[in-house]
């Protein structure tokens, strides 16, 4: 199967939710899918997040991981994951924030001479969250369950992606209301 890298895959608003994202039905074991399970499709999310992300021009033209780093950018990406969304479940612990730094610690550490090296950029993109000033802004999409900014003026943004997760809740609402009430 043919798998590529679309904007809606970079609605996260920031590096590190799009990378913590590219795990598709996370608390679903049966379904789950792991974007970065394939080498080359984890070679080819730089380039994606050079066309769509967010913070694109934060980090300069992002580069894959080196083949002996692909460990460490999958721990730091479980880190933001777990961290994120505790904090917007209200269940963050000084552990889960410890996890975190100590994830990005170890990318920065390894990072040498490669800043746009994706793993670097992703420990960036977090460092970068975790001084937000707003962190109400950070959301769970009730469709897909991704991890999103909200950036709207009035914080009112439900979904990750309008066009995606937005739409297929209103269709499913139709559906589900269309369906129960008896036409006459």
């Amino acid at each position: 199967m043919t798998f590529s890298w679309t904007p809606h895959r970079f609605s996260g608003g920031a590096l590190a939710l799009d990378v913590a994202n590219s795990v598709v039905l996370r608390s679903d074991p049966a379904r789950r899918i792991d974007r970065f399970a394939e080498p080359a499709t984890m070679d080819a999310f730089p380039a994606g997040a050079n066309r769509h992300g967010a913070e694109r021009t934060l980090f300069g033209p992002l580069e894959p991981v080196d083949a002996s780093a692909r460990a460490g950018l999958v721990a730091l990406r479980e880190a933001v994951d777990r961290h994120f969304r505790a904090e917007v479940q209200g269940a963050g612990t000084p552990a889960l924030l410890a996890d975190l730094l100590e994830a990005i610690a170890t990318v920065l550490r390894r990072s040498g001479d490669r800043p746009q090296a994706l793993d670097t950029a992703t420990a960036r993109s977090a460092l970068l969250l975790l001084t937000r000033p707003e962190p109400d802004r950070l959301k769970i999409c009730p469709n897909c369950h991704w991890l999103f900014l909200d950036r709207s003026r009035n914080r009112s943004r439900a979904w990750c992606d309008m066009a995606v997760c937005g739409n297929r809740a209103k269709a499913s609402r139709h559906y589900r209301r269309n369906r129960e009430e008896p036409r006459p």
